[in-house]
């Protein structure tokens, strides 16, 4: 290719980031305004059924009437508009979560609106799909594999090295792990199970969380007259500090927590 196609084709790139900029911030305001007025309506019925004013039947020919009145609406059914409601009923006195509310789109926060049991388990979910711009289906799979359970389980048995962190660790590890993107047969071995976290790099990284950035494997540590391998390596942008993992297939040991190598452990924490 001449220099001057090249320009050419580098000057049409500039372009096209604009468009894609520009689709970017568009999609973003429609989403914006979607949710208002999902809200607002959600809002409205909210009302004029705690005046008893209206039922299920009324809303049901509200959907109908709307249909009728304008055939272009989508969305509006009477189970969506019921939907509205409790959407705005359950958000309505938490006004901290509005501008994320309004990140994700309609689909997302009936997800989480349908599954989510506790105020708090919305919230975690919520914050963490605005925050990691995970699509429905990644959503989808966080919840069913019960992240947030994993999540809240995983805070309460932060070690003391950990909650000593000037920074604040809980929300940041899971008790579990879901792996299933790897499809290893039942028996595998350690260097089967490392070889498939790095080949599923991307994954991985989405299961452990917002935060996360691969360093590197095998990563050699020397502590005093001593080496150390570290099977994979991290580091964690908001804890600002490195963690290690180390990879073990066989039965939990009170050794696997680095026992034997505290220095290690403590250089890569």
């Amino acid at each position: 290719m001449s220099t001057k196609l090249i320009k050419k084709d580098s000057e049409f790139s500039e372009v096209l980031s604009i468009i894609r900029a520009g689709r970017a911030k568009a999609y973003k305001a429609v989403n914006v305004a979607l949710i208002d007025t999902y809200w607002a309506v959600g809002e409205h019925l909210s009302r004029k059924v705690a005046d008893a004013d209206w039922g299920k039947g009324v809303v049901r020919e509200l959907s109908d009437w709307l249909l009728a009145r304008s055939p272009d609406l989508k969305g509006f059914s009477a189970s969506n508009l019921w939907r509205m409601k409790q959407f705005y009923e359950t958000y309505a006195d938490q006004p901290k979560l509005a501008a994320v509310l309004r990140v994700l789109p309609w689909t997302q926060n009936l997800m989480i609106l349908g599954q989510g049991k506790r105020p708090e388990e919305r919230e975690f979910y919520l914050r963490l799909a605005a925050k990691s711009h995970w699509s429905s289906r990644e959503l989808a799979r966080q919840i069913h594999s019960a992240a947030f359970e994993r999540t809240v389980l995983s805070d309460k048995k932060l070690a003391p090295a950990v909650r000593a962190l000037p920074q604040d660790a809980t929300g940041v590890f899971k008790d579990s792990y879901l792996l299933d993107f790897l499809d290893l047969p039942e028996r595998h071995s350690e260097a089967d199970l490392q070889a498939g976290l790095l080949h599923n790099l991307r994954k991985f990284l989405m299961e452990l969380g917002d935060g996360f950035a691969f360093v590197g494997e095998k990563v050699r540590v020397q502590v005093g007259n001593q080496d150390f391998e570290l099977d994979l390596l991290f580091y964690h942008r908001d804890l600002q500090c490195l963690v290690a993992f180390e990879l073990k297939t066989g039965r939990f040991e009170p050794a696997h927590l680095g026992y034997g190598k505290p220095d290690v452990m403590k250089r890569a924490a």
